[in-house]
């Protein structure tokens, strides 16, 4: 029978360390120095408590700890001297029906990672959703890692232990992350639709209104039907809107949601994580039979990656009048514009129905968004979820710098005319100036010199730039100094620059009401409240100019990676996600 949570927090110490005997490989001391801090709140409040134990202990203790481990597919698995845990998530990840040259590339590996780090191959091969990673899987991740470097890859072993014994104490207590589990299955379902020339490479492709984008918002329709919601549509813009009706007809709702288009070759969660939660709390409300004292509309927002078009947050901005008309002429790389796509996909393509769309401010309570965090902190703090306090205002801009092209061999240093020399610059400049600010970012994150050859001095480059602030007026001042600069450099470099700013969203503090119930949502769960502000730009910071707006952040895998396949998060970690949704969702309704 599986152990209870009160059954821990009251038995003797003794009997409490031999509930948690093998969590942690050959290292009972770790549960043992946890359990002082009875009674647990919850098994996430466990899990912490023994990740600080950890902590504490020091880099000696930690690299005991790694050093405990077996290697993957290594030589205690063929003498068979595991212990039973490791056994059991080897056996469920296939290493024990490795073939010949399976097992010789893992051992090579396992040889190779030894040599360079000290320590053996730490992996949790039951992998995120707790079922397995398969032996490709972990043999990429393997290659991945070899490259790291040695106090990252310390700090990954240990995140990956701590992960591994998660697993193992869902185990005994026979906690199953059912919520989470659905969620994680809902966005593996969505992966399937890709883009033609990235899906026959595996790779997540969904940009505004292609084909792919099309079946992702059929699909999410679908899910919305079938967890329960009243009404299903898709708008002028192709949003996918689903609402839950109030128990009181006319009672207002509170709006919730995010994207569903992704960048090239981008994460599975990054926009959808924000769609699957509510809509798994939509789900338990109709299973229950219970109603809300008011509405809950869930919102996949069609596009705010800015992929297509040069339209970022077209979706969630039509929703509060912020749609552009000239957007509608704007062409993709193909000579279609973004009226001509949209009637290819059946909507009206018209201003009229776009301004329909727009929300009264009057009937929502207010807009709350999950996202996964998109970065290192919670990942490196252990921490599954974390509440955001403000989105950085931000402003992008295209812009070309124009020289002379010249033969390379015959003309002089000082006589050039170099236009990526001058965007170099620039883009040193950039980086010295966001720095100095402390918490601006600035990136050039395109860069190209059309038509160039390897013998040609670059007669015109182009470049996109990305100014990120915690407020309206950094931000500004960042971009003045940067116009200022640029022009300078032009001027003493005998080149000319032309630059437009495509996008600009202001900085959105967190209403402070909506904030806190996100706090005693993290709370409720026995997690400590951790706030950070966000760098990246969300849909809630479009819908902050129209009413009060808060996000949850769920932790994610691989250092936080997004906008790359690796980006990740756990069952787990999801499951937290949707029981912190609900708990705002009944302290609304108590309120």
């Amino acid at each position: 029978m599986p152990y209870t949570l009160e059954q821990l927090n009251q038995a003797p110490p003794s009997e409490a360390a031999l509930m948690l005997d093998g969590l942690y490989e050959h290292s009972p001391w770790i549960a043992e120095q946890a359990l002082a801090q009875r009674p647990f709140a919850s098994l996430a409040a466990l899990k912490l408590a023994m990740v600080r134990v950890l902590d504490a202990a020091g880099r000696e203790a930690q690299l005991k700890l790694i050093r405990a481990h077996p290697e993957l597919a290594g030589k205690a698995m063929v003498a068979q001297t595991l212990t039973a845990e490791s056994t059991n998530e080897q056996n469920t990840a296939g290493l024990t029906q490795c073939t010949p040259e399976e097992f010789a590339h893992i051992q090579q590996l396992n040889a190779d990672y030894n040599a360079k780090f000290g320590w053996p191959f730490i992996l949790a091969v039951r992998g995120p959703r707790g079922t397995g990673l398969n032996k490709a899987q972990i043999i990429a991740a393997f290659e991945r890692r070899l490259h790291g470097h040695p106090d990252f890859e310390r700090a990954e072993c240990l995140r990956n232990i701590h992960r591994i014994v998660e697993i193992r104490l869902n185990d005994k207590f026979g906690a199953e992350p059912t919520l989470g589990h659905l969620v994680w299955d809902w966005h593996e379902h969505l992966a399937q639709y890709s883009e033609p020339g990235y899906a026959e490479r595996g790779e997540l492709t969904v940009t505004y209104l292609t084909d792919a984008h099309r079946a992702c918002a059929a699909s999410i329709a679908q899910t919305m039907r079938e967890v329960g919601c009243d009404e299903v549509h898709i708008d002028a813009v192709g949003n996918v809107v689903g609402r839950y009706h109030a128990a009181t007809p006319g009672a207002p709702c509170l709006l919730t949601g995010s994207h569903y288009d992704t960048v090239r070759n981008g994460g599975k969660y990054d926009g959808r994580l924000g769609i699957y939660v509510p809509l798994a709390c939509v789900r338990e409300l109709h299973r229950a039979g219970q109603r809300l004292p008011f509405g809950l509309e869930v919102v996949a927002f069609a596009e705010e990656e800015g992929q297509r078009y040069k339209a970022t947050f077209l979706a969630s901005g039509a929703l509060v009048g912020g749609f552009n008309p000239a957007w509608l002429d704007q062409t993709d790389v193909d000579g279609v514009t973004m009226r001509q796509a949209m009637q290819a996909a059946g909507l009206p393509g018209t201003l009229d129905a776009i301004a329909a769309i727009q929300r009264d401010p009057a009937r929502y309570l207010g807009f709350v968004e999950v996202h996964i965090e998109q970065g290192p902190v919670l990942n490196e703090l252990n921490l599954p979820l974390g509440v955001v306090t403000s989105i950085n205002g931000s402003v992008r801009l295209v812009g070309e710098v124009v020289g002379t092209a010249s033969h390379a061999g015959t003309t002089p240093m000082a006589r050039r005319a170099d236009a990526a020399c001058a965007v170099a610059e620039l883009m040193l400049y950039v980086e010295q100036r966001a720095r100095r600010d402390g918490d601006s970012v600035g990136t050039v994150g395109q860069l190209q010199v059309p038509n160039g050859s390897i013998n040609v001095v670059p007669g015109r480059c182009t470049f996109t730039l990305d100014l990120r602030a915690p407020t309206n007026a950094q931000r500004d001042a960042l971009l003045a100094d940067m116009r200022a600069e640029l022009e300078a450099i032009c001027q003493r470099r005998g080149v000319r620059h032309t630059l437009e700013e495509t996008m600009r969203a202001s900085a959105a503090p967190s209403d402070p009401a909506w904030q806190a119930r996100w706090e005693r949502a993290v709370q409720a769960l026995g997690l400590p409240v951790f706030h950070l502000p966000r760098g990246a730009g969300h849909d809630a910071m479009k819908l902050h100019d129209l009413m009060p707006q808060a996000m949850l952040f769920v932790r994610g895998e691989n250092s936080g990676i997004s906008h790359n396949p690796l980006e990740s998060t756990t069952s787990e970690d999801m499951e937290l996600a949707v029981r912190a949704f609900q708990h705002l969702l009944h302290q609304v309704a108590g309120a």
